[in-house]
């Protein structure tokens, strides 16, 4: 199954970067350092994904009360499977976190 997933991983990360107009195999082979980066960041999506359940939804937290009748819970990977699990932080490890900004115009001015 590893065996599997890390190709199918590696293509993620290079289609994220594809997305921003990075290219992921000439970072690597430019920098050291950003190719340890990329490894990590593969065993950690390769591992995530190898722990999740496969008989229910995988959290990675949840609580529950009695008698007010509450629950929550916390999604180890958003929307579940291999696209959605690469996470923002490792995006950002990445590079491929672009910061986004916008002007929002509150009201609109009258002339006459």
């Amino acid at each position: 199954a590893i065996e599997t997933l890390l190709p199918l991983v590696s293509d993620l990360i290079r289609s994220e970067g594809n997305k921003v107009g990075k290219d992921i195999d000439a970072l690597i082979a430019d920098d050291d350092a950003y190719a340890s980066v990329v490894k990590l960041v593969t065993c950690d999506v390769v591992a995530r994904v190898m722990r999740q359940s496969t008989t229910g939804d995988p959290m990675s937290q949840e609580s529950q009360s009695a008698l007010g009748y509450s629950w929550s819970g916390t999604y180890a990977v958003p929307g579940g499977g291999v696209a959605m699990s690469l996470m923002n932080n490792e995006r950002k490890m990445l590079g491929l976190k672009q910061q986004q900004y916008g002007v929002i115009e509150l009201w609109h001015t009258c002339t006459e």
